[in-house]
């Protein structure tokens, strides 16, 4: 016997083979839909991990963004996503897509902000949100956190979907295709500034994004919404700055991955963060100075780990 294990041994090391193969650790990207921000920032972030964390291995996972990122880490579906819905869902608020509070979250960092845009064909004398009335809106994907912005976003204006002639339920990249054809007047896209979908509609059709004003915001409880600003130029038919409405962004896990992978995770996103600022523009925004502001639920211990040693944290 003892002779026998000489020889697998020797076989082993002939073959340049360990005797003993290490378990490889799978980890699914949960992101949005390939015309979105999450996508593209989610592919950059499977390559840093897999070319930085030993024996990982990375899947990236196209879905309908936040609410539906943020049930599958519940059920453990997933290992790491992008959502800005974080908050509804630790709390479990039913009418946003939460009949339960998801315990299991935790937060990895926040990231950059999603920006409520709110795209209209030029030439339809539509100038406000209150100009929406009688025309046709998509409102984002079923369930999806565009479709929860969309409806915060227009009772704050004092409308309803009763008050549109046409409401559809549509991903970004179907909205713009309908928008092109003629077949919808306007759209709210949640995402990043400089998103492909908005850009590519620009180049088919004149366009314009609506303004939303402060008094707006005024009317939305949700501490999550902030003022903020698409700087002019950022599409074709906005040439001077806007003042909108932004949501914050997180990069989240849930509480079945481990502290080490956690902290990996973390640590090779801020040591590699020119990678995704390669990948989209929107990831300019994200900084270790403010990922652990203002979040909503608690910080996984790999990341608090991280942030303590980096001295974003102190004790």
């Amino acid at each position: 016997m003892k002779k026998s294990k000489l020889i697998t041994a020797a076989i082993c090391i002939a073959l340049g083979a360990p005797s003993i193969a290490k378990a490889e650790t799978f980890l699914n990207i949960l992101t949005g839909g390939t015309s979105g921000v999450y996508y593209p920032l989610g592919v950059a972030l499977s390559t840093i991990y897999e070319d930085t964390i030993p024996d990982v291995r990375t899947s990236v996972q196209s879905t309908k963004a936040s609410v539906e990122n943020l049930n599958l880490l519940q059920t453990e579906r997933g290992e790491v996503a992008f959502a800005d819905s974080a908050g509804r869902a630790w709390r479990g608020e039913a009418e946003a897509g939460f009949p339960k509070p998801l315990d299991k979250l935790r937060v990895l960092a926040a990231v950059y902000p999603n920006y409520l845009q709110v795209v209209a064909r030029d030439g339809l004398d539509i100038n406000s949100l209150a100009d929406l009335a009688g025309k046709r809106v998509a409102v984002g994907a079923p369930k999806s956190g565009t479709e929860l912005h969309a409806r915060t976003i227009f009772a704050a204006a004092g409308l309803t979907y009763e008050d549109f002639a046409q409401v559809e339920y549509l991903s970004f990249a179907e909205s713009v295709q309908l928008m092109k054809n003629r077949q919808l007047d306007a759209s709210l896209i949640s995402s990043g500034l400089g998103v492909a979908a908005i850009r590519d509609l620009s180049t088919s059709v004149d366009i314009k994004v609506l303004a939303l004003p402060e008094d707006v915001l005024s009317n939305i409880e949700d501490a999550g919404y902030v003022t903020a600003t698409l700087p002019g130029g950022t599409y074709d038919g906005n040439p001077d700055d806007i003042t909108i409405i932004g949501v914050k962004n997180y990069l989240m896990s849930h509480s079945g991955v481990s502290d080490e992978l956690a902290y990996e995770m973390v640590k090779q996103m801020f040591d590699n963060i020119s990678n995704l600022r390669s990948a989209h523009s929107a990831a300019r925004e994200i900084s270790l100075e403010t990922a652990t502001e203002g979040l909503p639920l608690p910080l996984h211990p790999g990341a608090e780990r991280f942030y303590k040693e980096t001295g974003v944290l102190t004790e």
